[in-house]
């Protein structure tokens, strides 16, 4: 595959992205995304406004015939249909998990997590760490069949370092590359590689 899909499929990924996201998202070089955004908007397939870049309509339906160019014999790997199997399972788990993170009981009624209550919060990581842990299986197999993935795999034993170290915001905060934040664009990258619709 070559640079533009791998860009255009970051942008999809991103939605609204500066060169660095899209970079650190795909794995190319940051000479290489800028060069490839600017024949992408020369091509009218990519709209820039304030440093930030967005998929034209155009594009996205190139885009989406791509997939299946690319990826059909990815999709046929067993080792990524293990891999992607184990992810969707472990996927229901973290939902409840980062619930459960954001949200706590008081006097019978659940309400924003204000994190105050640090034995609360401290039961959460743990089951964050165990839930990473069983990840690693299928994350790697991912990673065997479709190398590029491996990225997602350290971006979030990254977000849990920091977290197990007291940085509570690399669990869910929306504005970094916190766990959940990696997971869900993990989730987003293989369901378009997948050519299936999220279900929420």
């Amino acid at each position: 595959m070559n640079d533009m899909h791998l860009v255009m499929h970051g942008l999809a990924i991103k939605k609204h992205a500066t060169p660095e996201d899209i970079a650190s998202g795909i794995g190319l070089d940051l000479g290489s995304v800028r060069e490839t955004l600017e024949k992408l908007v020369a091509a009218r397939r990519v709209v820039e406004a304030k440093g930030r870049y967005l998929l034209a309509p155009a594009a996205r339906m190139l885009l989406d015939a791509d997939y299946s160019r690319y990826y059909e014999s990815v999709r046929a790997d067993p080792a990524f249909q293990a891999g992607y199997a184990g992810f969707e399972r472990l996927n229901a788990t973290l939902k409840q998990l980062i619930t459960d993170w954001q949200t706590t009981t008081v006097r019978g009624q659940r309400v924003s997590n204000d994190h105050s209550d640090k034995d609360y919060d401290a039961k959460i990581i743990d089951r964050l760490g165990d839930l990473h842990e069983r990840s690693e299986e299928p994350l790697g197999k991912l990673a065997a069949a479709l190398p590029r993935l491996a990225i997602y795999r350290d971006k979030l034993e990254a977000a849990l370092d920091k977290v197990e170290k007291g940085s509570i915001a690399w669990v869910s905060d929306a504005k970094i590359e916190s766990y959940h934040t990696v997971w869900y664009e993990l989730h987003e990258d293989l369901l378009r590689l997948m050519r299936r619709e999220r279900t929420e």
